[in-house]
């Protein structure tokens, strides 16, 4: 593997060995990606308060998520079609984040099941779509109990798909629309090739007892495009929250009405999320509503974020701003397609690193004391460019 020194790194070799149409599925956004950049510039946007003579000497990244110690606040989020980015995808990432210490959540659009990653032997979170079927929604979260998954997401921002040009374009959908170019591409990549034709599974292996599923994969593409309910309600929490037994995650939270009505539901934590840009885009970005989100419930339920993250220095001003911890989906896909377990692994050492540097550079020596004290605040006639993209004067 060539010197690796950051998640842009890692997101160039991903790039390189996997088919463009897997590699657009995690990397890009919702129809003009307004929102997909947003999270990123806005982020960026944020300026860090360099300090200095103050003993950082003995250093802490350790936290808890859920109550439960992690090595950095971070967690590896939910992503669809996991097991096509690297044979076997999320096993690679439970036994990477497992070893890491920090949390993983399996997808209900994964390759490999439930019970696949279970038999790993590590506790781990999964992520639920309430579908228009609620008997086969529930038979998923009886799957979850019987595995001891310690936590349910429940994605609450997907009633409806947003349209990802790039998906369509690429031929991507379930079975795949083959063209010469993607013919031509996957030809290109024979060792990614190979290592998915001898992995657990090709197909999402959630969905095998799905109605029609042994039918073949046509017949279980159009169940799952049936499946998306836009008569999705707060109700449907309530019925999740009553027969499922652990902890509760709601992510998919950007407005501050919404996140008041969730953290009366009694939801152990909420993930601040627009979906990575692809779902509404025109949104604003995560780290933009963060702060209000915080202000209102931040006393009631655990925050998380997501959106953008690529690095130790974004985890850093999303704690700053009130986040309790973080998870990343594109920056651990990029490691897992990059190098396997390895590749992951590589991409947790660099953003706790990140991470670490930036907290001696900013004076702190405790993650679990982050304040926006670390946030650069202009002054006086110092323009900055806040997040979604206003100029700024004190």
């Amino acid at each position: 593997m060539p010197t690796v020194t950051n998640i842009e790194d890692l997101r160039v070799l991903a790039r390189r060995r996997i088919p463009r149409a897997i590699f657009d599925y995690a990397d890009r956004g919702s129809y003009d990606e307004a929102t997909y950049r947003a999270n990123r510039e806005d982020l960026a946007a944020l300026k860090l308060r360099q300090r200095v003579m103050i003993d950082v000497s003995d250093r802490k990244t350790e936290t808890t998520m859920l109550g439960e110690t992690v090595r950095m606040p971070v967690g590896i989020a939910p992503t669809g079609l996991t097991g096509l980015f690297h044979a076997d995808g999320e096993i690679h990432g439970l036994r990477a984040a497992s070893a890491f210490g920090i949390p993983f959540c399996l997808s209900t659009m994964s390759i490999c099941s439930i019970e696949d990653v279970a038999e790993v032997g590590k506790p781990f979170w999964f992520q639920l779509y309430v579908m228009r079927d609620r008997g086969f929604a529930e038979s998923l979260v009886q799957r979850a109990i019987a595995a001891k998954c310690s936590a349910l997401v429940l994605t609450l921002d997907l009633q409806i798909q947003g349209q990802r040009h790039r998906d369509l374009k690429n031929g991507l959908a379930v079975p795949p629309k083959l063209t010469l170019a993607n013919a031509l591409d996957v030809m290109t990549k024979p060792r990614w090739a190979m290592e998915v034709l001898r992995g657990k599974r090709k197909t999402f292996g959630n969905l095998t007892e799905a109605p029609g599923a042994k039918e073949g994969l046509a017949t279980l593409s159009h169940w799952i495009a049936g499946q998306f309910d836009p008569s999705l309600s707060w109700k449907d929490v309530e019925w999740i929250r009553r027969i499922w037994p652990g902890k509760l995650i709601l992510k998919g939270v950007l407005d501050v009405e919404d996140a008041v009505i969730a953290a009366g539901l009694g939801a152990d934590a909420m993930v601040v999320s627009n979906h990575g840009g692809r779902q509404l885009d025109g949104a604003p970005s995560s780290i933009s509503v963060l702060p209000s989100i915080v202000d209102a419930v931040g006393d009631k339920t655990e925050i998380m974020f997501d959106g953008g993250v690529r690095s130790g220095q974004d985890v850093l001003k999303a704690l700053a701003l009130g986040a309790k911890s973080c998870l990343i989906g594109k920056a651990w896909l990029y490691g897992l397609a990059a190098g396997g377990e390895k590749g992951v692994t590589q991409a947790l050492e660099i953003i706790r690193k990140e991470l670490d540097v930036s907290m001696a550079l900013t004076g702190t020596k405790d993650v679990r004391h982050v304040t926006a004290d670390v946030l650069h605040a202009p002054r006086h006639g110092e323009v900055v460019r806040p997040p979604g993209g206003r100029e700024a004067a004190e």
